[in-house]
């Protein structure tokens, strides 16, 4: 998931193909680590400024991701990416397409789906301006870093295909921020298809840490007759997988996830196809997960309110 970083295009349209059964890590797992939860070693000393006084918290940005889905033989297939090691943010760790907020994503577009207070009261916002900027982040997002476009000529159409030299000169003009999304629409005549997403799940960057975002993890189906594509610098490979595989890979410590990415993916395990979980979102709680940090002595207690497999125990000596 990138965050507003400029991305450059990479890569060629992902052909249709089989689940993957496995993936590779995206870096050595530690040997003390048990599963593949991304922790970065600052955290303990950052942990213990914040509880001095010593650190004040970074006020998160406004970011949106998205988990496009497909169906496949045994359910539907997530799309995911892996964040190069070389980033500061979560290198190595597998995400969706995403990243952050544009401010000029709260200006007029062509809409269709729910209104954008509706959109508002969902995403728990207070303006409909700044619920149009979440889910044009999204869509926004997806298109650049996968190449997929949840908007159509119509209300009720999408488009079939975003390839060829004038979409990639778009995409391109759209990642430099050259181009802002409504200009994009507006020049292309399109309208951008908000019903085509489902509100999934609601995340906050810990405040100890130095990058902070407030991200809206969205779902939405592939378009019929569009390819996803590895279009963003920030990711080394893609892959379309089962996410009850995905998930055991991050059980076994192979692969390397954020706690909302692996959090989502073990939501999404039921769900028999993209349909069934699109359908789902609107009864996913929405409610802000944001990591809490205690002191016990002369231990650190890492937790995320409701979702204790990701609980961190932080001896003085280190973690365990």
């Amino acid at each position: 998931m990138s965050h507003g970083q400029p991305k450059q295009p990479s890569g060629q349209p992902e052909q249709p193909g089989p689940t993957e059964p496995s993936i590779p890590p995206g870096r050595p797992v530690r040997p003390e680590r048990s599963n593949g939860q991304w922790y970065p070693p600052e955290w303990p000393d950052r942990i213990r400024a914040l509880a001095a006084g010593e650190l004040t918290p970074v006020t998160p940005r406004r970011a949106a991701t998205v988990m496009l889905l497909r169906d496949g033989a045994a359910g539907p297939d997530v799309h995911m990416l892996r964040r190069r090691t070389s980033m500061a943010f979560a290198g190595g760790a597998y995400a969706y397409p995403g990243g952050g907020v544009d401010p000029r994503d709260e200006h007029p577009v062509r809409w269709a789906g729910p209104a954008r207070e509706t959109w508002a009261a969902r995403l728990g916002l207070y303006d409909p301006a700044q619920a149009q900027a979440v889910v044009c982040a999204a869509v926004r997002e997806t298109y650049e870093e996968a190449g997929v476009l949840l908007a159509g000529e119509a209300p009720d159409t999408v488009v079939g295909d975003t390839t060829g030299e004038e979409w990639e000169r778009d995409r391109e003009a759209l990642v430099a921020r050259e181009l802002s999304f409504a200009d994009f629409l507006d020049r292309r005549g399109l309208v951008l298809r908000s019903d085509l997403l489902g509100a999934w799940a609601r995340w906050i960057t810990p405040e100890f840490e130095q990058r902070r975002y407030d991200t809206w993890f969205f779902v939405a189906a592939l378009p019929a007759g569009q390819r996803t594509r590895n279009a963003s610098t920030e990711a080394d490979r893609t892959v379309w997988i089962r996410p009850a595989d995905a998930a055991a890979g991050y059980d076994r410590g192979e692969l390397t996830m954020m706690p909302p990415t692996i959090s989502t993916l073990r939501a999404l395990e039921p769900y028999g196809t993209a349909a069934e979980a699109l359908a789902a979102a609107d009864a996913q709680d929405l409610t802000p997960v944001l990591a809490r940090a205690r002191l016990e002595g002369e231990e650190l207690v890492l937790s995320w309110p409701g979702h204790e497999e990701f609980t961190k125990i932080i001896p003085a000596g280190g973690e365990r």
